[in-house]
């Protein structure tokens, strides 16, 4: 499982650390390791006579880039570094110029070594940065991604939040980004993360300083596999968990077909159908249990989801408040979101989960949903934390919060671009509930289940070909045998 800490964090461990190794340790192994990342990167036999420029900044990130850049100039590179700051790490520039590197005065000209760099270095700010670039360094950040080289950041992208994501003002984009000891939050969460490329994690020792339970974290195949229903020889539909769906309308029945298949697919023992769209999903899903309704007259179920495609009448309200009066795990999804209300939620004994897109979190809070595409981490933390709901925000990057905002973030590092298409998220719907029917964990549920839909997608997109929600229900059980095998 990938680890993310916040800032406050990373300085208490790395000042515990620094007490206990010599000094200077811990940037000579960040150096290093950042140095061994741009071999790689520049490529086998291509280091000596490569053209490297260090973009350093007056933090310790910009100390790395220099003594990264000693290594590179000891293995060859013609390395230049441009001075950002208003100060610079003085044994790293004493060392580079030691090794034969080259660095710009207040009235170089940094443009010309831009232009034929091979690989630019990006230490510019470090993650205690805020706010984007500073003005005077716009310019050389834009003429760096406007370069050929490959522009890579010293434990962040320049001008991103390390700790929450956002992007306030101008950032250089990075190819790929090495940091070091820890993720950070802004590394995994947009929209940040876009600025981040390719990530490497490089280890200084902060591992035993960190605290056991991180930030934020990203699920991986073993860790998925791990928390995946499988049935027992004693199994039937009823112990596999059967889940009650409340979905579609007259004018939206195939909601109600793709909730249901994600839920068929996602390992439910039988699905309880509630609503107008019963002959659609008994055309698709003949082995579906479908009912008129009401909800509460539908037969005992483990969790219920309810909301895709149920339209805006005057019914939605008096479905979700017969399935939030049952004593079981609800998803709430879609339409169900628009009539929801804290109060329904917190007065329920049984766990609610909320699975909103941007535009619907931002309804919730009462903001603007740009608000929440910019700071999608406050924004899950804000709409647990209001409704004591464990919180799924879809987006370009997927959040699962638990309820009250407390514990880490999940995010979710399977998701591609190919899943905005409709009725995705209806058959993330069925598949997140039947995996909470199952008795999995409403955290454990939202995030696996996000995992296996971002796989199945990609699955279903392979070579890069446009995708319906169909085949993304369709790809699922390819998806769960890559977890598991």
């Amino acid at each position: 499982m990938r680890t993310a800490y916040r800032v406050e964090t990373v300085r208490a461990a790395e000042a515990e650390l620094m007490a206990r190794v010599p000094e200077g340790a811990l940037m000579q192994r960040a150096a290093a390791g950042l140095a061994a990342a741009c071999c790689s990167l520049l490529g086998k036999g291509r280091v000596y006579g490569a053209r490297v420029v260090l973009l350093v900044g007056s933090g310790d990130n910009g100390g790395d880039a220099l003594y990264a850049g000693v290594r590179l100039a000891r293995r060859g590179a013609g390395v230049t570094a441009v001075l950002l700051g208003e100060r610079a790490h003085e044994a790293g520039l004493a060392a580079l110029r030691a090794a034969g590197g080259r660095v710009t005065g207040p009235h170089d000209d940094p443009y010309e070594a831009l232009a034929a760099a091979d690989l630019v270095l990006d230490g510019i700010t470090g993650i205690g940065g805020q706010g984007g670039l500073r003005p005077d360094a716009v310019p050389v950040a834009r003429a760096a991604r406007g370069s050929d080289a490959v522009v890579v950041a010293v434990d962040l992208p320049s001008g991103v939040d390390a700790d929450t994501g956002e992007v306030a003002g101008e950032a250089l984009r990075a190819d790929a980004t090495i940091t070091f000891g820890t993720y950070k939050p802004g590394l995994l969460v947009d929209p940040a993360r876009e600025y981040a490329g390719a990530l490497r994690l490089v280890d200084i020792g902060l591992g035993a300083t960190l605290p056991s339970v991180p930030d934020l974290e990203a699920l991986q195949h073993e860790d998925v596999a791990r928390r995946l229903p499988a049935p027992g020889s004693e199994s039937d539909k009823y112990r596999r968990g059967v889940l009650g769906v409340v979905a579609g309308s007259a004018r939206y029945p195939g909601a109600a077909v793709l909730a249901v298949s994600g839920a068929l697919r996602g390992g439910a023992g039988a699905v309880r159908y509630v609503g107008p769209a019963a002959g659609a999903v008994i055309a698709a899903h003949p082995e579906t249990l479908v009912h008129d309704g009401p909800p509460d007259k539908a037969g005992r179920v483990q969790a219920w989801v309810i909301g895709p495609g149920l339209g805006e009448g005057p019914g939605v309200a008096v479905a979700l408040g017969q399935v939030l009066a049952t004593d079981v795990p609800v998803l709430v999804d879609a339409d169900g979101l628009r009539v929801l209300t804290p109060t329904a939620v917190r007065g329920r004994s049984a766990p609610t989960l909320l699975t909103p897109h941007a535009g619907e979190a931002a309804a919730l809070l009462g903001v603007a949903r740009e608000e929440v595409e910019s700071a999608r981490l406050s924004a899950v933390r804000e709409l647990a934390a209001r409704y004591g709901a464990t919180v799924l925000l879809k987006g370009s990057t997927t959040l699962v919060c638990g309820p009250g905002g407390a514990g880490p973030v999940r995010v979710n590092p399977t998701g591609t671009s190919w899943l905005a298409t409709a009725g995705s998220g209806d058959v993330l719907s069925g598949l997140a509930g039947a995996l909470l029917a199952t008795g999995l964990l409403p955290v454990d549920a939202l995030s696996v289940s996000s995992y296996l839909h971002g796989l199945a997608a990609r699955r279903a997109s392979q070579g890069g070909s446009p995708i319906a929600a169909t085949d993304v229900a369709e790809a699922l059980p390819g998806a769960w045998r890559d977890v598991v095998s």
